[in-house]
This record gives C-alpha cells, sequence and structure tokens, in this order.
C-alpha cells in the first residue's frame, strides 16, 4: 500500500481551502469503510487522505417547518436512532438498519453511503483493469454477471451499492454540494447519481474538488406511507440482490400520489417510473403490480446470469406495497 499524508481540518472552510490546493491525488474519507479497502486492493493511490470526521458540525441533523436536515458526516447507527427521523421518516431507520454490522453503521456515514464505490468483483479485483479502472471493457458483460445491472448498463454493468439512496430519493430529498471556493449547490438527490454513459469512472456528478455536506428531505404530508423492502442472499449483513424503496400517499385504497425506486438493478438507483404511473390511481391488487412490474421491466435488458432479477422485481413490488395497505 503507497503511503500517503493526512489532513484533519476542523472546519468546512478549512475543507475548501485544501480542495483548493489539492487539485488532484487526494481522496476524501468519511467512515472509511470503502475508502481503506479500495487503498489496501490498489484501486486508487492518493497521495493525500483529507479526513471529513475532524469538520465541527458536520453530522447534525436538524428540523425546521418544512425540511429535516442531516450533514453528510452523521453516521447510520445515530441516524436510525435518532428521534426526529424515527417520528418523521420510519422508513430510512428501515434502510439504515438493514446495511451492514451493527459495527460497520457505527462507523459509516450517510454521505459516504451515496458516494461509496461498486463492489463488481472484476473492479475490485486489483489485478483486473475494467473499463471503471481506465480499460477498455466491462469483463461482466460476457462474464460472471450474476449480480450486475439490467437496466442502465451498456459501458459498464455496476449496480449502486446504497440502501440510503433508493429511499431518499423515493422522499424526494435533495443534497447540498459545496465546491473549493466555497459556492454551494443544491440539487435533487435524484440528480445526483449518473450513468456510465456521462462518465464511466464515477457513480455521481460530483466535480473535482467537490464533497457532499446534507442531505435535505422535505417534511411528509398527512395520508403518506412509505416502505423499503430488501431481498438479499444472506440473512446477515449482505448488501441487496434487488430493493424497492416505495413511497406515496394512499387514499382509500389508492394511491394517489407514488415513487418507486429499486437498487440491485442498475448503476444508479433506479426509479421505476412506467410502473408508477400505471399503479397510481388504481385500486391496489396483486395484478395492478404485477402489470405494473412487468411494463416497468420491458426495457430492461438483462445478461446470462442474471434474468431471476425480473421475477423478483415483481415479487419485492408486491410484497412491498401490500404491507403498505
Amino acid at each position: 500500500m503507497k503511503e500517503f499524508k493526512i489532513a484533519q481540518p476542523q472546519s468546512l472552510d478549512q475543507v475548501t481551502s485544501l480542495l483548493s490546493k489539492e487539485k488532484t491525488g487526494y481522496s476524501l474519507i468519511a467512515g472509511g469503510t470503502d475508502l481503506l479497502d479500495e487503498i489496501k486492493n490498489k484501486i486508487i493511490a492518493p497521495d493525500v487522505v483529507i479526513d471529513l470526521k475532524t469538520v465541527a458540525d458536520f453530522s447534525t441533523i436538524k428540523i425546521d417547518k418544512k425540511h429535516v436536515s442531516i450533514g453528510a458526516m452523521t453516521n447510520v447507527s445515530d441516524l436510525a436512532e435518532n428521534p426526529i427521523i424515527k417520528e418523521n421518516f420510519p422508513v430510512l431507520v428501515e434502510a439504515a438498519l438493514s446495511l451492514a454490522s451493527p459495527q460497520l453503521r457505527n462507523v459509516g456515514t450517510v454521505g459516504g453511503n451515496l458516494c461509496q464505490r461498486p463492489r463488481c468483483w472484476y473492479y475490485r479485483d486489483p489485478d483486473t483493469i475494467c473499463r471503471k479502472k481506465g480499460g477498455s471493457r466491462c469483463y461482466a458483460l460476457r462474464g460472471r454477471n450474476r449480480y450486475h445491472a439490467i437496466f442502465g448498463g451498456g459501458m459498464c454493468y455496476i449496480v449502486h451499492p446504497s440502501d440510503l439512496a433508493p429511499v431518499l430519493i423515493s422522499l424526494d430529498a435533495d443534497v447540498t454540494i459545496n465546491g473549493p471556493t466555497g459556492k454551494k449547490d443544491i440539487l435533487k438527490l435524484e440528480d445526483f447519481f449518473a450513468l456510465p454513459q456521462n462518465n464511466v469512472r464515477k457513480e455521481n456528478v460530483l466535480g473535482p474538488n467537490q464533497i457532499v455536506c446534507e442531505i435535505r428531505i422535505p417534511l411528509p404530508e398527512k395520508g403518506t406511507k412509505s416502505t423499503y423492502y430488501k431481498f438479499k442472499e444472506r440473512g446477515t449483513w449482505d448488501f441487496a440482490v434487488v430493493s424497492a424503496a416505495i413511497n406515496g400517499v394512499i387514499s382509500g385504497g389508492v394511491f394517489k400520489d407514488l415513487k418507486i425506486v429499486c437498487g440491485g438493478l442498475a448503476p444508479i438507483p433506479w426509479r421505476l417510473k412506467t410502473a408508477e404511473d400505471f399503479i397510481r390511481g388504481k385500486k391496489i391488487t396483486e395484478e395492478v403490480v404485477r402489470q405494473g412490474a412487468k411494463q416497468a421491466l420491458t426495457d430492461a435488458r438483462p445478461l446470462e446470469e442474471n434474468a431471476y432479477k425480473m421475477d423478483l422485481v415483481e415479487a419485492v413490488l408486491y410484497t412491498a406495497i401490500s404491507s403498505m395497505v
């Protein structure tokens, strides 16, 4: 492992200053559960690691009349235990408790979970130079692809590993991004993630020297219901094979409003808009849900080993939606 220096800024202004000086060769570390693994496996070799754990007021959860704001350095355990989150977004607690182990949740952060790198075994193999690492091919296309994407692949068939991202997108969350000049940009979290066609080396729109500062979620309106269902192969800690975050306003057994965001299906959290449109306004039945899922899956392009995910989408959506009505 290559030696590197560690910078420990005490404030966001100091982070901004460091980012303006360190044009290249740096990495940001939050909980470190992903970054250190990448360094050990020689996927990246930073000269400087900027430790965000020392930044003041970067891990607070606040509420005002319209929103709840979550600092990017809030660890996952604190998120799950926070009374503001429990009262307003129990679905976020569900997702937080579904990921990793208690020990990793004590260290891993909200921002880190959103920005973590893919778990694809070709990407993680230090001896394989895949397209995401600057090579010329995606080995999953013709190789072992049981856990890879059925939507949005093409250049690269990773799936985004975050459990929090699908839920936060379904809740219509915004993300605040800070740049090297101190300017803050706010965009929909749904627009934060980027397909490989945009830049195969990245999974989000963060530019050089930009960092995630805060997630902001609008308070739910009356009648809103949400759930997160995660199918995984092992009963203990594991990443989602297929997951679904569902958020909507239900009245009389009908979704007046509806968002469905899936994990495990694409290089980004994947919104099933066709299913939303089909299910919205109809009496919720097994047939309606399954037909909505089938329509959404017409755009899926499974690989040799992962067509089983098509059936899982139907099962996950029906199980999740049935729990809401």
